[in-house]
C-alpha cells in the first residue's frame, strides 16, 4: 500500500471521527440583548447549590461561634432597637409586644438589605470565576438570595420561639389564615433585593462609586422604612406620604400584620408594591443581560 493511500485512509479516519463527535454544549453569541434563557439556569441548578453552600460554610468558616452570629446578630440589634426606639424615643408598636414588634421587622429587613448588598457585587467579585468557566451568570446572584434565605430561616425559628414564649407568657396571639401571606412577603422582599442588586452590579461595572455609596444607602433606607417605628407613628408627620410611598413599607407593615393580625396594614397596599417589584426586575434583567456581554472589558 503506498504512502497516498496511507494519507486517504488518515484522512477518512478523521473525518468520521469528527462526525461520531456530539457536543452537549455549545456557546454562541446571544442575538438578542433581552436573552435570559432560564431553561439553561436550570440545567446548572447543581452548580447553583454548590454556590449555596459556599456562600453559607465560607462566611463564617473561620469563625468561633459560626452560624450562631446569625442568632446573636437579630437579638442585639433588637436589644438596641428596644432601648433607643422603645424605651428612649418611646415610639409606640400597634398594639404589639416591643420586642416581637422590633424583632419581626429586623428580621425580615436583615434579609432584603443581605439580599441587596450581596448580588450588588455580583460582576466584581466574582470576576475570576467568569473570565475563566462559562455557566449562565444569573446562577451567582440567584445562588445568593438562597443561601441568605437559609440565614432568614435561622432568624425566622428565633422569632416563632419568641413569639411561642410570650404567648405561653400569657399574651394574646391569633392564629389565622394571614400566616400564608408570610412567604408571599418574603419572596416579594428576595425579587426586590434581586432586582436592586443586579441594576447596582450592573453599574459598578463602569462606575466604582456605587460599591462606597450602597453601603451607607442600605442603612438610610431602614431608616426611610417603618423597621423601628410603625407608619400608625407618622400620621401626623408631614412626611408620612413619602415614607408611605416607600414600595418597602407595605410589605414590612404586612409581615408583622401576617404575624400578629396587628396594625393598619391594608392588602391592596401589596398592589403598588407588586407592581414596582416588577418593573424592578424586568430593568434588572434587562441590564444584567446587558452588562454581561461585555463586562470583562471594563472590571
Amino acid at each position: 500500500m503506498g504512502q497516498n493511500q496511507h494519507q486517504q485512509i488518515n484522512m477518512q479516519q478523521k473525518e468520521n471521527m469528527s462526525n461520531e463527535k456530539q457536543w452537549d454544549l455549545i456557546i454562541e453569541p446571544k442575538p438578542k440583548l433581552f436573552q435570559l434563557n432560564l431553561k439553561e439556569v436550570w440545567r446548572y441548578r447543581d452548580l447553583m447549590l454548590l454556590f449555596v453552600k459556599r456562600d453559607f460554610v465560607a462566611q463564617y468558616k473561620q469563625t468561633i461561634l459560626g452560624p450562631l452570629w446569625h442568632i446573636i446578630q437579630p437579638i442585639f440589634t433588637t436589644l438596641v432597637f428596644l432601648l433607643v426606639f422603645g424605651k428612649i424615643a418611646n415610639i409606640p408598636t400597634d398594639g404589639i409586644t416591643p420586642i416581637l414588634f422590633f424583632m419581626s421587622g429586623v428580621t425580615i429587613w436583615t434579609y432584603f438589605s443581605a439580599c441587596l448588598t450581596a448580588t450588588s457585587t455580583t460582576f466584581i467579585a466574582n470576576a475570576s470565576i467568569f473570565g475563566k468557566v462559562y455557566f449562565p451568570r444569573l446562577v451567582i446572584p440567584l445562588s445568593t438570595v438562597i443561601s441568605n434565605l437559609i440565614k432568614f430561616g435561622i432568624q425566622l425559628l428565633l422569632l416563632i420561639v419568641a413569639i411561642v414564649w410570650y404567648a405561653i407568657k400569657g399574651e394574646d396571639y391569633y392564629f389565622g389564615w394571614h400566616l400564608l401571606l408570610v412567604p408571599v412577603l418574603v419572596v416579594m422582599m428576595a425579587i426586590l433585593g434581586l432586582g436592586l442588586g443586579i441594576i447596582i452590579s450592573s453599574l459598578t461595572t463602569k462606575y466604582r462609586d456605587f460599591t462606597v455609596l450602597i453601603g451607607f444607602a442600605v442603612q438610610l433606607l431602614m431608616y426611610a422604612s417603618p423597621v423601628a417605628y410603625p407608619l400608625s407613628f407618622l400620621h401626623t408627620k408631614s412626611y408620612a406620604k413619602w415614607i408611605a410611598w416607600n414600595p418597602l413599607s407595605p410589605i414590612l407593615e404586612g409581615f408583622r400584620f401576617a404575624l400578629f393580625h396587628k396594625g393598619n396594614f391594608m392588602y391592596h397596599d401589596l398592589i403598588y408594591s407588586g407592581v414596582f417589584i416588577a418593573i424592578i426586575m424586568v430593568l434588572g434583567l434587562w441590564m444584567f443581560s446587558k452588562v454581561e456581554r461585555t463586562f470583562m472589558d471594563t472590571v
